[in-house]
């Protein structure tokens, strides 16, 4: 590991302060991520800039209904409030669905959104990589990829994007508050992550100097609910996840969300589903359409095609969770 400086940040003024004028600092909350990076050399920073103490931990209900988290809630604990649990229960099931139970103790909501992709060649010092080293290569495209992409890709870059969490809130419209030396800024979460393109270690808007300080979720009156397809039951990433909200009157769906995750470079809002289904009857024909309009620009590749079918299958399988139990 590279050798650093370490500043603790009493208070957000100085910690936005501290990295303004530090140009290869990095922020550290929980570590779960970071850490792991720092010690294989893939995050190299000069200063680590500890934001541990900072009044980032309350989980507040807003006026309109909706709620707004603090970057430094801790993953266990925002899985486990009631308002979650019972206003948002896809963005709870999401949670529980990510990790081990120790690192979700440790794990933060600012951290989570910034987590970084935990693709192999990323990984490894010995492969070619863009997201690592930009203009190297991408030998996850040869090489084996059957956790790879199939959505959102580029020619330089087929990673996932690895939370859970992230999934929840892209179906849920989250808005990320940052804030620097310049003051704050509120950016969609649908705007927060980039495609790979041609600059696949460009992942957010987010700019160097700028400090996640909470998510806010607006209000969801819709059922909801967060499905995971996995390799194995515990501590696995996604090979396809679902967050996905419906609301049905008269046998016709009149409100819809869902989001993609396993499966994309970046949470995956299924724009093209959400329109199939909005005003259509809430029947498996109709989510069975929705499905392969959304997945019908996939790109697979020899190990990962089976990730297209398995998509449509498992946003199918939620939505009709939903319509047949009209609950969680």
């Amino acid at each position: 590991m590279k050798p650093f400086s370490y500043v603790s940040a009493p208070d957000v003024a100085t910690a936005v302060r501290v990295i303004a004028a530090e140009p290869n600092a990095k922020f550290l909350g929980g570590g779960t991520n970071l850490v792991d990076l720092m010690r294989e050399d893939i995050e190299q920073p000069d200063t680590v800039v500890d934001i541990t103490r900072l009044p980032l931990t309350e989980i507040e209900e807003l006026p309109g209904g909706g709620v707004r988290v603090g970057a430094l809630v801790r993953n266990s604990h925002l899985a486990a409030d009631r308002v979650i649990r019972t206003r948002y229960p896809l963005l709870s099931q999401a949670l529980l669905a990510g990790a081990s139970a120790q690192l979700r103790n440790m794990a933060t909501v600012g951290g989570n959104l910034l987590q970084r992709t935990r693709c192999p060649y990323f990984y490894d010092g010995a492969a070619a990589c863009n997201k690592r080293v930009p203009g190297s290569g991408c030998d996850a495209i040869g090489g084996f990829n059957r956790n790879h992409a199939v959505l959102g890709v580029s020619d330089d870059c087929i990673a996932t994007h690895p939370s859970d969490m992230c999934v929840a809130l892209a179906a849920l419209d989250a808005i990320v508050e940052v804030e620097s030396v310049r003051g704050l800024r509120r950016v969609p979460l649908a705007d927060f992550y980039r495609l790979p393109g041609g600059t696949p270690h460009l992942e957010t808007a987010l700019e160097p100097d700028e400090l996640i300080t909470a998510v806010e979720v607006p209000e969801l009156t819709a059922p909801s609910a967060y499905r995971k397809v996995r390799d194995r039951a515990s501590y696995a990433f996604a090979l396809v996840s679902v967050a996905a909200a419906l609301e049905v009157t008269d046998g016709v769906v009149t409100d819809v969300r869902l989001a993609l995750g396993g499966v994309a470079a970046k949470p995956w809002r299924a724009r093209q589903a959400e329109a199939a289904l909005l005003g259509a009857p809430a029947t498996e024909e109709s989510f069975r359409r929705a499905a392969e309009a959304e997945l019908e620009p996939a790109v697979g590749r020899p190990d990962n095609t089976f990730k297209i079918e398995l998509a449509q299958r498992t946003i199918v399988a939620t939505l009709r969770r939903l319509s047949d139990r009209g609950t969680t």
